[in-house]
């Protein structure tokens, strides 16, 4: 899960710096509109791994590190093991908290977009249903509706730029971008770069709104005239899309910047390319050696890393178990008490197919006889259950870091 959310992290981070840099100020809404909502779809559905590119060559395979343990005078000590479960915990209920209050926020602005329609009155104006307010709001739209203001809209005080505008947001249909980046939000609350993609989201569907409007009036000026005429009167409605989000100059400047078709390709051309890239990279599965179809009997040193089986090797009772195992076994060695030594052993252990212990080395040795010592606690271990690929056993490689430490 850990390694999951770090892809995806570096993913958002990659794709979002590429829009701010590279796509944000051109006159491409479309194709920008697609791209960020791709790239969000794009980081968190390659670091499943449901497909991957294989590449296979000869290549010495990282070990499976354990967690080290500490052995002070035949007793031993699970580095975290107590702890990382109490905060796993603690994590998991922060996260089901936070993300029901979202959910409950979520399903409280659908709530009142719903009761707006349902208890004021609507009208059907070029092909939309408007649903005139009492409350003096700002036009806005969400889903299938446009909200005015009932007397504003009697009076005939709304421009038509802005029934303009909110359709749109209908035509166009924003309102799903919007929804499925709120989703995106309750699942992924921790992940900082959503907002950043909500934002970018929203704003590009302004421009898009905008150049609607202008290309069907032609009067950019006046236009922003009238979006500046309603700076002061502003007002944030839940999941709506709004006239007046983020009226910035960055958004004024957009509606005169000229379009370049030739910069415009290079530049799709380029987000496809280091697409193409990070799906290579992300996508990836480097195999040191194949082990699927060996022969049962051949006298192979194949082994497999922990991320290519499909079920893992198990100790008796589990990890905790061979801890206490290796910690009840273990006896100090006498120069090592004697000289009060501390320091660490690096052990490496193959699994075999049948779940027995071999090839147990010393990566680094403390010395006083501590790497032997651990040989020989490794060499009586139980049998482990071993780990599979596709229901056939496979050995996997792994490594121990034992922490002596002498009594005073």
């Amino acid at each position: 899960m850990i390694s999951y959310l770090l892809k995806s992290g570096i993913l958002l981070l990659i794709f979002y710096a590429v829009y701010k840099l590279w796509l944000e100020n051109e006159r491409m809404f479309r194709f920008n509109r697609a791209y960020l909502l791709g790239s969000l779809v794009f980081s968190f559905i390659i670091p499943l791994q449901l497909f991957s590119i294989k590449l296979s060559f000869p290549a010495e395979i990282s070990m499976v590190q354990l967690d080290g343990i500490v052995i002070r005078t035949n007793k031993a000590v699970v580095d975290k093991i107590d702890y990382s479960e109490i905060i796993l915990y603690i994590l998991g209920v922060v996260y089901i908290v936070i993300a029901l209050v979202l959910v409950f926020r979520f399903g409280l602005n659908l709530f009142s977009s719903y009761k707006k329609i349902t208890n004021n009155k609507t009208q059907l104006i070029h092909d939309h249903k408007v649903v005139l307010i009492k409350e003096p709001i700002l036009p806005h739209s969400f889903w299938n509706a446009i909200f005015i203001n009932e007397e504003e809209f009697q009076n005939n005080k709304i421009p038509l730029e802005l029934l303009t505008h909110e359709q749109a947001h209908l035509q166009q249909k924003h309102t799903l971008d919007i929804l499925f980046i709120e989703i995106l939000q309750i699942i992924f609350w921790f992940n900082p770069f959503i907002v950043f993609y909500k934002k970018a989201i929203k704003l590009n569907h302004e421009f898009l709104a905008d150049e609607a409007v202008n290309k069907q009036f032609n009067s950019v000026s006046d236009y922003q005239n009238l979006l500046l005429d309603m700076v002061f009167n502003k007002s944030n409605v839940g999941l709506a899309s709004t006239i007046n989000y983020q009226i910035t100059k960055k958004r004024f400047l957009m509606m005169t910047k000229e379009k370049s078709s030739v910069r415009s390709m290079f530049k799709v051309l380029s987000v496809a390319l280091i697409s193409g890239l990070l799906l290579f990279v992300f996508s990836t599965k480097t195999l040191a050696q194949e082990v699927l179809n060996k022969v049962e009997d051949q006298k192979k040193t194949d082994y497999v890393t922990m991320a290519e089986t499909e079920i893992k090797p198990e100790f008796p009772g589990g990890l905790t178990e061979f801890y206490k195992f290796v910690g009840q076994n273990y006896k100090m060695p006498d120069e090592a008490v004697k000289n009060k030594i501390e320091g660490k052993a690096y052990m490496q252990f193959m699994i075999e197919k049948d779940g027995s212990l071999s090839k147990i080395k010393v990566l680094k040795d403390a010395g006083y006889g501590i790497g032997a010592e651990a040989i020989r606690v490794l060499k009586h271990s139980p049998k482990w259950v071993p780990g599979t690929i596709k229901g056939k056993p496979v050995r996997v490689m792994y490594s121990l870091p034992i922490l002596v430490q002498a009594a005073s």
